[in-house]
């Protein structure tokens, strides 16, 4: 197995409860999946070869995580408890609205403060999911920052 191939190839999200989504939400989900599909690690404990095909949905107060073959067979299902993440998500929501609230008004002094607590809750949160699914799946900081921007997509409600 080439160590290179321990990576996500693709991702998906289901957004089938998604109505809408305001065009900050949008641009975010964009550019982590571009930013993830250019460089991530992603090694599953179950050995399988990869390159894979990520799928994340939520169902109920659940995150999944399907992991797939690049022939979209799946290979393992992680499952995650969304409710611990909840108030981290919601104060992440929080700082990102201050910061685009500040973006046209605030000295650059404040925008750099906010920012900074706002890459340290992405951080903290990041480190979070690398715990909570480290059992299951590898994943670098890289990874669990751009992975914990699509969790935040996926509850977001427009």
């Amino acid at each position: 197995m080439a160590a290179g191939d321990q990576r996500i190839a693709k991702v998906t999200l289901d957004e089938h409860a998604v109505l809408r989504r305001d065009a900050v939400v949008e641009h975010d989900r964009a550019a982590a999946m571009f930013d993830l599909l250019q460089a991530n690690s992603f090694v599953p404990a179950i050995g399988a070869d990869g390159p894979f095909h990520l799928h994340l949905a939520m169902e109920g107060a659940r995150l999944t995580l399907e992991i797939r073959s690049t022939a979209d067979a799946v290979l393992d299902r992680v499952s995650l408890a969304i409710p611990e993440y909840r108030s981290i998500i919601k104060d992440y929501f929080l700082i990102c609205e201050s910061y685009n609230q500040a973006v046209s008004t605030a000295p650059l002094s404040r925008l750099a403060a906010i920012d900074q607590g706002r890459r340290a809750l992405h951080n903290e949160a990041s480190e979070l999911l690398r715990e909570r699914v480290a059992d299951r799946v590898a994943i670098d900081l890289a990874t669990a920052r751009r992975l914990f921007t699509l969790i935040c997509v996926l509850q977001s409600r427009g």
